[in-house]
């Protein structure tokens, strides 16, 4: 499951498609892909093609409110949570700290994945 957002998200929901995973896709706001950058779209397109499901929160504006209700909506469908996250908190309301904590909440496993070193 992935919102495909550019980066982290799109990346392992390409990996898991080669490897012969279905992809659902959480969509935040029906405005998400807007919000994204342009170089992106292409590839959200192509991924969004090929989920096996979609799942929609209902939000219309891709705002923070969106993201927080995608990012819990995504915890609430899996059964572990891969993060990639420096443990920093979120620069805004819905980023990967809030649904990290999120998950830890509802007693999702989490495995964050943060190369040593590695900064945003």
């Amino acid at each position: 499951m992935s919102c495909i957002a550019d980066g982290p998200d799109s990346w392992l929901a390409e990996i898991a498609l080669k490897q012969g995973a279905q992809l659902e896709v959480i969509v935040p706001a029906d405005r998400y892909r807007d919000g994204l950058p342009d170089w992106h779209h292409a590839t959200y397109n192509r991924l969004f093609d090929r989920a096996a499901a979609v799942h929609r929160t209902g939000h219309v504006e891709s705002d923070e409110p969106a993201h927080l209700a995608g990012g819990e909506l995504l915890v609430n469908h899996i059964d572990k949570l891969l993060a990639v996250w420096d443990g920093l908190p979120a620069r805004g309301l819905g980023g990967t700290a809030d649904v990290v904590a999120y998950a830890r909440r509802r007693g999702v496993p989490v495995e964050v994945l943060w190369p040593e070193g590695a900064r945003r």
